[in-house]
């Protein structure tokens, strides 16, 4: 995926998110948990696409 793609996917993303907080009528609760859902779910794609996912997987917590 190019550089572009990538920022015309965010600014994508950004922008619905934007007209779902201002313009759906959600109670104030579950508008902070879409985003958080939605921030964390684009976080993890970005660090599978730039790559940084597969380091993460080799890691081992405890024994």
């Amino acid at each position: 995926m190019s550089l572009l793609s990538l920022i015309v996917t965010l600014i994508v993303v950004g922008v619905l998110l934007w007209l779902v907080n201002n313009y759906i009528p959600m109670d104030s609760k579950i508008k902070n948990i879409l985003n958080i859902v939605v921030v964390v779910a684009v976080v993890v794609w970005l660090l599978n696409m730039l790559g940084l996912m597969d380091n993460l997987r080799g890691v081992r917590v405890g024994q």
